[in-house]
Parts: C-alpha cells; sequence; structure tokens
C-alpha cells in the first residue's frame, strides 16, 4: 500500500484565495476583505483510507481525548439524519477536491476515510515539555509510528507542554520531517495554558483585534473544543497538501492552505473579532455549527470551497 493512504491523487485545480501583507510576520491573510491567487503545484493530495497514529504527549486527560476522537469518528459516521448540518457535510466539501482533476469520473467524489489506528500516550514528559521540530517532534514520530510511513502521525500536547511554532500564527499545523525521506505529520498544540488569547478564540477572549462574543465551547472545555477547531483545519491542509507541493497560495514565504485562508470564520456575518453566527445548544448553552455521531457537536472552521471559490461553513 502506498505511504499514508491507499493512493496519492494529483489535484490539478485553481483557485482564489484571500490575504493581507503583515511586516512583522511574512504574509498572512484576511478572508474579510483581501484577495491573492491560490494554484496547484502539481503534487499529490491524499484520499483513500488515511491512517492516523495519535500521540497524546503528557497527560491530556479523558475531556481532550474523546472530544478529537469523536471529531474524527463524525467525519465520516453521520449522526441522525434529523440533526442538521453535520459534520460529514463539511467533509464532503473537502472530498469534493478530487473531481476537480483532469479526467475525474462525474458524479460523487470517493470518499476520503480518516481513521485512528493507533494511539500511544507519554505521560512521562520523556521528550522533555519543550518540544522542537527539528529534535523533538522527528523522535515523537518514530516513537509513534515505529517507522511505518502508512500512517500520519498526530502529536497532541497537554496543557504544561510548548511546541515550537505553535501561537505564531496557527495553534496547530501540518509539517514534513526533513529529508532523506519526509514524512507529512500534524502538531496540535493545547490553549488552556499556551497563548488561550489566540488559540483558544473563539471560546476565550482574543488577545488582539476588535473584541466580539466569546462563545462557550459544545463539550463544555474549552481547550477539547479549541483543539477541535485547530486540528479540523491542519488536517484539511494535510488532506490537499501533504508534502507541501500540491494546493497551497502561491507565496514565497510559506504555503498557505484551503483552510488557512479562511481562519476566524465560523458563521455567516463572520467579522474580525465576531466568529459569525451559530447555533446554541438549548440545553446546554453551548456554540456550535455542526452535528456528529452520537449526538456530539462540534464548532468547525471555515474551509475554502472549491466550487463557489470562497470560504464556507456548514
Amino acid at each position: 500500500m502506498a505511504p499514508l493512504s491507499i493512493r496519492l491523487l494529483a489535484l490539478a485545480l485553481s483557485v482564489t484565495a484571500l490575504f493581507t501583507y503583515s511586516s512583522g510576520h511574512g504574509h498572512t491573510y484576511d478572508p474579510y476583505n483581501d484577495k491573492a491567487r491560490m494554484i496547484h503545484h502539481g503534487g499529490p493530495m491524499l484520499n483513500g483510507t488515511v491512517k492516523l497514529a495519535i500521540m497524546w504527549y503528557g497527560n491530556c486527560g479523558k475531556e481532550i481525548k474523546n472530544t478529537m476522537r469523536n471529531f474524527i469518528k463524525s467525519l465520516t459516521v453521520p449522526g441522525k439524519a434529523k440533526l442538521q448540518p453535520q459534520v460529514t457535510s463539511w467533509w464532503k466539501v473537502v472530498e469534493s477536491y478530487q473531481s476537480m482533476i483532469p479526467d475525474a469520473k462525474p458524479g460523487k467524489s470517493p470518499k476520503i476515510r480518516v481513521k485512528v489506528v493507533k494511539q500511544s500516550g507519554e505521560k512521562t514528559y520523556k521528550y522533555g515539555k519543550v518540544l522542537t521540530l527539528q529534535g523533538h517532534i522527528p523522535e515523537l514520530i518514530e516513537h509513534v509510528t515505529k517507522g511505518d510511513t502508512e500512517l500520519l502521525p498526530v502529536i497532541v500536547a497537554a496543557r504544561d507542554v510548548t511546541i515550537q511554532g505553535i501561537c505564531n500564527g496557527k495553534c496547530a499545523d501540518h509539517l514534513l520531517t526533513e529529508d532523506p525521506h519526509p514524512q507529512p505529520y500534524i502538531i496540535v498544540g493545547n490553549p488552556e495554558t499556551e497563548c488561550p488569547g489566540e488559540c483558544g478564540w473563539p471560546f476565550f477572549p482574543g488577545d488582539m483585534g476588535p473584541k466580539g462574543p466569546v462563545l462557550k465551547p459544545p463539550s463544555g472545555n474549552m481547550a477539547a473544543d479549541a483543539m477541535v477547531v485547530a486540528f479540523a483545519g491542519a488536517l484539511v491542509d494535510a488532506i490537499t497538501n501533504p508534502m507541501n507541493d500540491a494546493l497551497y497560495h502561491s507565496n514565497k514565504a510559506r504555503e498557505i492552505g484551503p483552510a488557512t485562508v479562511c481562519k476566524g470564520i465560523f458563521g455567516r456575518g463572520a467579522a474580525p473579532g465576531n466568529p459569525g453566527e451559530v447555533l446554541t445548544d438549548p440545553k446546554t448553552g453551548g456554540n456550535f455549527n455542526a452535528h456528529g455521531n452520537n449526538n456530539k457537536k462540534f464548532l468547525l472552521p471555515a474551509i475554502w470551497n472549491p466550487k463557489t471559490k470562497s470560504c464556507w461553513t456548514v
């Protein structure tokens, strides 16, 4: 079987994305106002079955673990049909990128199934509490995959763990290990103590910009639901651009994927500091925009829709 999935699919796609320029942090993006160009760079995207190997680094707690696992299951296992909108509808837009390739078969795009096939825990902080991308992360990836290149590693941090690069514009990220055998992976920071004003928003007051409404997390746990938001975006970027040569913004500074360009949007009417119109659970008061499996509710980030060439939410 091919690494990371049953097969890799070349994506031929040219869409329009959004950006603003920030002299302090290179190119960032303002999905509310500015436009830039996003193109396909000739490389493959993932399809078939994407097998995740999750490393829970530190004492992540059952709320974070259960919320993230329930979200992953909800990508392809729908909840009750009468409950709309659903997480599966959000995922179908990600799957729809496959229909944009030349000679793609007409009709519904094939399923992209995301499955957790391996989980590991490291509560002893064997690699320390500050994880570096060049030093500790490759060791963690080897620890969780045992060299199996069919797996997509996901490193999830506990509240007292710092991951290099987290809080610097991203709260989770899709990256590659270095040559000679680069492997895609995802890292997810924990906003409970690590920059909650950036990575906990919209469930925590934002550090910068206009002060809009603060939402109540649908699971009752700010960190768990904010980590789902961050992980969901990183997963979409990993699917559409696993080797950093497929679908991303034509920007020499860094690759900007179809989830990253829509950062900060969760519903209609979104604006800086305002996540937009979302639903409220009448029983708990939790805010969400998608129903998942087993009556779970999630707040999902906007993603780029290749059909409408715009940021889209369920």
